[in-house]
């Protein structure tokens, strides 16, 4: 049967999105919500959307739909989650799952009420090569105990005040934009770390332009990350044990090879290419969960999603990093 999505936005990530969906047999794009109409139509002729809303709460009052995909910024994602929500739509709502750990408790508090579905889209939780990593690292244990995570992400963006990543009123920075990738791969393999040490750079904005920190668990693990605004230092990534290394490639968090090294020289890697953007994944497990009857996800849990937030909650106080809407 058919899963009727909704698409509240009409941005980037909801073009790739919608891409997506297309690729999913089960998938139907039925409607899509912009705060102007023009956008909304524009977005329906390119993706042959055939319900066109010109506001968000006409798009969640569509009686069609069975899902809503959140795809504004982060500023907005209790707003626009809690709308869906209450007009009785499951919802995947994109990361991070709120702008901060007091709105996701809000925001999980609704779905809890409602006995609606909500995910945050860690999307590249549910790429096939992560699959791969968990099986070699967890089940095969190729690296044996596994005690260091060395991560990077970056991109060039040239600062611009008026740019979603560089203005609080949107969640702006570095961290809530990409460092959220290497956060959320830490916690995916080791869970919460028992004691946080970190650093950031700010811009003139307020926002934290570059971040870096040590993630440090009990049994001696540690996770090691930097994000940056500025720079571009290879989007690599190490997991290492006594008995060899695995290596993501270039961009490793869009689901680039991962290249394994074992302690004796012997060398093996795991390539698993798709078509398309990669968020079809997330969007089938969504489609599984919902069938299941499920109100959320067992693979990216709410409490993980909530856990994740105070991390950086705590990384940010620790940087004199707030948002206008926690003043």
């Amino acid at each position: 049967m058919a899963v009727n999505w909704g698409i509240l936005g009409t941005g980037n990530i909801a073009h790739l999105v919608a891409e997506d969906l297309r690729r999913l047999p089960n998938a139907e794009l039925t409607a899509v919500g912009s705060r102007a109409q023009a956008r909304a139509d524009t977005f329906g002729d390119t993706f042959d959307v055939p319900h066109r809303h010109g506001s968000y709460e006409a798009l969640v009052a569509d009686p069609a739909l069975d899902v809503v995909h959140v795809a504004t910024p982060h500023s907005a994602h209790l707003e626009h989650a809690t709308l869906a929500l209450e007009a009785g739509h499951a919802v995947l709502c994109e990361k991070p799952l709120a702008l901060n750990a007091a709105q996701a408790e809000r925001l999980i508090d609704t779905a809890r009420r409602h006995d609606q579905f909500l995910m945050e889209a860690m999307w590249t939780r549910f790429l096939p090569v992560m699959d791969d990593v968990h099986r070699l690292v967890h089940e095969e244990r190729v690296l044996g105990d596994v005690h260091l995570l060395r991560a990077d992400i970056g991109v060039t963006q040239p600062v611009d005040p008026t740019h979603r990543l560089f203005d609080p009123a949107l969640g702006g920075g570095a961290l809530l934009d990409l460092g959220v990738y290497p956060v959320a791969f830490a916690f995916d393999l080791f869970g919460a770390p028992d004691t946080v040490t970190s650093s950031a750079v700010l811009a003139d904005t307020g926002v934290d332009a570059q971040c870096a920190a040590v993630f440090r668990y009990d049994d001696g693990t540690q996770a090691m990350w930097h994000a940056s605004l500025g720079a571009d230092a290879g989007r690599t990534c190490v997991l290492a044990g006594p008995e060899g290394r695995l290596r993501g490639t270039r961009a490793w968090w869009k689901g680039a090879p991962f290249e394994l090294t074992r302690s004796d020289g012997a060398t093996a890697s795991w390539a698993r290419p798709y078509e398309g953007n990669g968020y079809q994944f997330e969007a089938a497990h969504v489609m599984a969960c919902l069938r299941e009857g499920r109100t959320e996800s067992p693979v990216m849990p709410l409490n993980e999603s909530h856990a994740l937030l105070r991390t950086m909650d705590a990384l940010r106080a620790e940087w004199g990093v707030a948002y206008p809407q926690e003043a």
